[in-house]
């Protein structure tokens, strides 16, 4: 029987196809439900100086200026230009473990729509966004634009990149930011962090110093614990490695538990020291109640 393979052009109808369907939905969620929200978070009192207005309950007594308010008599506030424009810089994994998925999605393309989110919230509010894509090394970078044109351009970055190497270090993609950021932004990683070590700590360590980093993990729930099939080969999706192992025997499943909830741990340990804030995205679920939880539970901690 000949082996049927997808033409160029089927795929790319295919990936663009694809790509409208994500902008569809993250657009509605977005203008629905996401937008004020991101808004309301991101929004700060700006630095430039505007001008003098009276006093007025509610008004922060800080920005009193004691000089006017004498002269006047009256108490007076000093007026500042809000800073609105805001830096998004999306940073995806693109590594080989990515390409696993037990649904429908695969974490790539998961993690496509998650970024698109960010990236839709973005255009909205008229800020930049940027994208890096890395495996263990950086396999592209976009410089901060604005406007929907980018915004889908990062889309199609996302889901048609051919990374050079298929493992995961996102140390090359945290120093990128740290280096071509000049402001203080927003910086997401979106990625599963399957990782063998935690040596891009110290990346992460400088950046949450300057940026608001957030990280949002993609899960597949069937990586998280093996089934009871006997003997079966397995292969690292990014050494390419195989190895057997009897999943019939319960010392090798209780094993295979404790390594993953181990990294669980190591990964809430190492995001919760640095100031970095998480948000679970499975592929069994609906992402949309995650990212509103997100966003809610920020704008409660700004109020």
């Amino acid at each position: 029987m000949p082996i049927i393979t997808e033409t160029d052009d089927e795929k790319l109808a295919r990936i663009l196809k694809r790509v409208r369907r994500i902008e569809l939905i993250t657009r509605g969620m977005v203008k629905e439900t996401l937008g004020g929200q991101y808004h309301s978070r991101f929004k700060g009192q700006g630095i430039e100086f505007d001008d003098f207005r009276e006093y007025q309950a509610g008004d922060d007594v800080r920005f009193l200026d004691w000089n006017v308010t004498a002269r006047m008599n009256e108490p007076f506030v000093r007026k500042y230009i809000e800073e609105r424009e805001l830096t998004v810089m999306l940073v995806v994994d693109v590594s080989g473990s990515g390409d696993y998925g037990s649904q429908e999605d695969s974490k790539r393309e998961r993690a496509a729509e998650v970024a698109a989110v960010f990236a839709f919230s973005a255009v909205q509010n008229q800020d930049k966004v940027g994208l890096i894509l890395v495996s263990d090394r950086v396999e592209h970078y976009l410089p901060a634009r604005k406007g929907s044109a980018h915004a889908l351009r990062i889309l199609r970055d996302i889901l048609t990149i051919h990374p050079r190497s298929r493992r995961t270090n996102l140390t090359p993609a945290l120093d990128t930011a740290l280096k071509r950021i000049a402001h203080r932004a927003l910086v997401v990683m979106v990625s599963d962090f399957h990782m063998p070590d935690t040596a891009w700590e110290a990346s992460l360590r400088s950046l949450a110093a300057k940026h608001d980093v957030v990280a949002a993990e993609i899960r597949d729930p069937q990586e998280w614990q093996l089934p009871d099939a006997g003997r079966v080969c397995l292969q690292d999706p990014e050494s390419g490695e195989q190895f057997i192992l009897n999943t019939s025997d319960p010392a090798v499943r209780r094993r295979y538990a404790e390594v993953i909830s181990g990294r669980q741990e190591e990964l809430t340990r190492l995001l919760r020291k640095n100031g970095v804030e998480r948000i679970n995205v499975r592929l069994d679920e609906d992402y949309a109640p995650a990212m509103k939880a997100y966003f809610r539970a920020r704008r409660r901690r700004k109020r």
